[in-house]
């Protein structure tokens, strides 16, 4: 009976919101060519790329390097993609601990209220946090995703300020967050494509959302309630993790997407798509592009770094290291001609602190330099005291 209801309740939605000029990505019906999403090489100049989106980039998961932009830092309204940084503050919670998977969430009225892509809570009912996530992820539930706000902060508006704190802290310098959900047509809430992957890459770094973004189709309340995700890119394009769809009137069809194939990850977002076909393709058409022509190489001297001797220090050698660096993006057709130069200082005078710039890493390619990496001291080595000079010249002539 519960199941009949619901069935109900969102045929009479999908009448309401269409005609109200609120639909949501879930009321989205219309299916997608399959062969939106075939994977095939991107061999083309990064500036020959067409993607027919009013903003979009191409980025690196690991190091953030931009590989691909266009009118990235304009400001649009990214409809559900906002519920990236919903879902980043509640597994942040997860990770410090103040949330837990199998803690209690009730539902208020107003989050039963939510219109939209919904779960159909009901007022007063309880479901698990690990429930919601795949709620709010999968299905792109709204009445989960203000549940879960006001579990965390009281209220929803209490949880929007803490996204937009949160989106500052990130350097999100084109976002405005006036709800939790991106369901509602606000011209005030607004983001960038930048700002998107810049929230995607921080969401994808708490590997265990993994469990959630990668999930095809899936069932809450015990099988009653079937799932299935809006981000076909799930099903369909080898090596995707994720991340986001959205849709609204006003918005038009978004999508943040990542993928990660051989230990590489990059993240596509689309804003603004005048088809949900279009916002997919292109999305595929960055990622298969990065795959095709991009490499994530370690920076790291090709052999161990040997101890520098100090003079006149508590340690007559310190270990230098490299600075820490994520990786170096670089065009396929750069590694064969990869070459890495050590330039190390022979001797360091002592007093040496951990940190200190003590050598040089260069990558270049083909005579061409690509990255200078700072090699730092390891360890400190203190200058020697007079006494324990004394102590040193009284060892060497043998006299204790």
């Amino acid at each position: 009976m519960k199941q009949v209801t619901a069935f109900v309740l969102a045929l009479l939605l999908l009448i309401m919101t269409a005609d109200a000029g609120m639909l949501s990505e879930d009321e989205d019906t219309v299916e997608v060519d399959a062969a939106v999403f075939q994977d095939g090489e991107i061999a083309v100049r990064a500036d020959a790329l067409e993607i027919p989106a009013a903003g979009a980039i191409l980025m690196e998961q690991s190091t953030g390097t931009v590989l691909w932009e266009k009118e990235a830092d304009r400001q649009l309204e990214p409809a559900s993609v906002t519920k990236i940084m919903t879902i980043l503050l509640i597994a942040e919670a997860v990770d410090a601990g103040t949330l837990q998977p199998d803690d209690t969430i009730q539902v208020s009225a107003y989050a039963a209220g939510m219109g939209g892509s919904q779960v159909f809570l009901e007022e007063g009912e309880q479901m698990c946090v690990r429930d919601m996530l795949k709620a709010i992820v999968v299905a792109s539930a709204n009445d989960a995703a203000v549940a879960m706000a006001e579990h965390l902060a009281g209220t929803e508006s209490a949880f929007v300020e803490r996204m937009n704190r949160r989106a500052a802290e990130l350097g999100m310098t084109n976002t405005r967050f006036c709800n939790c959900t991106g369901l509602l047509d606000q011209p005030e809430h607004v983001t960038s494509a930048r700002d998107v992957a810049i929230m995607a890459r921080e969401l994808m770094t708490h590997d265990w959302i993994r469990e959630y973004t990668t999930i095809w189709t899936d069932t809450l309340r015990d099988g009653a309630f079937g799932l299935s995700n809006t981000n076909k890119l799930i099903r369909f394009y080898d090596g995707a993790t994720g991340l986001k769809t959205g849709f609204t009137q006003r918005a038009g069809y978004c999508l943040a997407a990542t993928a990660e194939r051989n230990g590489e990850a990059y993240v596509a977002v689309v804003l603004n798509c005048a088809t949900s076909a279009e916002r997919f393709e292109s999305a595929r058409t960055l990622l298969s592009f990065a795959f095709a022509n991009y490499a994530v190489t370690a920076v790291e001297p090709e052999q161990p770094l040997p101890p520098i001797p100090v003079t006149l220090g508590e340690k007559r050698y310190v270990q230098p290291v490299t600075a820490a660096c994520r990786g170096l993006v670089l065009e396929r057709s750069q590694l064969v001609g990869l070459t890495r130069t050590v330039e190390l200082a022979e001797t360091l005078e002592a007093p040496v602190y951990a940190g200190d710039q003590v050598g040089t890493l260069r990558l270049e390619a083909d005579g061409v330099l690509l990255t200078e990496i700072p090699l730092l001291a390891g360890e400190d080595s203190p200058r020697l005291s007079w006494g324990q000079l004394f102590l040193q010249l009284l060892q060497k002539m043998y006299i204790l």
